[in-house]
């Protein structure tokens, strides 16, 4: 299975240092759905690494993102025309027009809040826990974590989100985790918990659940690792006619069911999105 390399914090802060250099983005001229329909189709960036959201399968760009776009692509009359970009310039390539939108599984930010124009919700992108089907009845949730040995990424969200679970348990009086092992990927942290060499592996909520599919009965996952958190399809933020379209069909596909279908597809379970953009203070 592919490791989400591009959620470490270095590549978050490449791209913020690139946006550092952008205009004001609000002088753009806008992009109309009328200019779009007329090209024939909608390009949209991507990592295409990221499982099963957006990757390569026998040379194609496949994943959950990509059948998603057929369907609101269909809706407009173009075709969605998928292009694979390094994370670290995928938002900087935005606003230099390579695409119309970002369709990865972006993960909403305050900073990115700042630079793009958001969809509603269309993917979980919470932290979990990964550990052992046999200690599924002994971890539920991070009280449970005082005297456990937790493994993080290197570089990746969970390794911040672990600090403040720790200090939290220790403000609480306990005794915090026993131990931190940090790896250079995610899946040499499973092979860990596997071996019983750590208790739990923190991940994003879609990403565990491939792995709980690709091992049936081997691992359980907890929610409620940390604040609950989802991913959008970004644009410019001038572009707020091509957002209110996919915000409404975004709308239609999940009050038709076909939302919930896709993600028990690529995912195994439905996501309890929000029905809003989330704000940060």
């Amino acid at each position: 299975m592919t490791s989400p390399t591009r959620r470490s914090l270095l590549a978050a802060g490449t791209a913020a240092a690139a946006l550092g250099a952008l205009p004001r983005l609000a002088s753009a001229q806008a992009v109309t759905l009328a200019q779009i329909k007329a090209s024939g189709e909608l390009k949209i960036g991507c990592e295409a690494a990221y499982v099963p959201f957006t990757y390569r399968q026998d040379g194609r760009i496949v994943g959950y993102d990509v059948e998603l776009a057929d369907i609101f692509c269909k809706a407009l009359g173009v075709r969605p025309n998928f292009i694979d970009t390094a994370w670290a310039g995928v938002i900087p390539s935005l606003y230099a027009k390579k695409f119309d939108v970002i369709m990865s599984s972006m993960s909403y930010t305050k900073e990115r809040l700042e630079r793009v124009a958001f969809t509603i919700p269309y993917a979980e992108a919470s932290q979990a826990l990964l550990v052992r089907a046999g200690d599924a009845d002994k971890i539920k949730a991070p009280a449970d974590l005082n005297g456990r040995t937790i493994a993080v990424k290197l570089g990746s969200p969970g390794q911040i989100l672990q600090e403040r679970i720790n200090t939290s348990l220790k403000t609480a009086g306990g005794p915090g985790f026993k131990e931190l092992r940090t790896f250079d990927d995610h899946p040499s942290a499973y092979v860990a918990l596997a071996q019983n060499r750590v208790d739990g592996v923190l991940n994003t909520l879609p990403t565990l659940a491939m792995v709980l599919k690709d091992a049936p009965g081997r691992y359980a996952i907890v929610k409620g690792m940390g604040a609950d958190n989802w991913a959008g399809i970004a644009a410019r933020k001038e572009d707020t006619e091509i957002v209110a379209f996919l915000d409404g069909e975004l709308k239609k596909l999940r009050a038709d069911g076909t939302l919930a279908r896709l993600q028990e597809k690529w995912f195994g379970f439905r996501m309890n999105l929000s029905d809003t953009v989330p704000t940060f203070s």
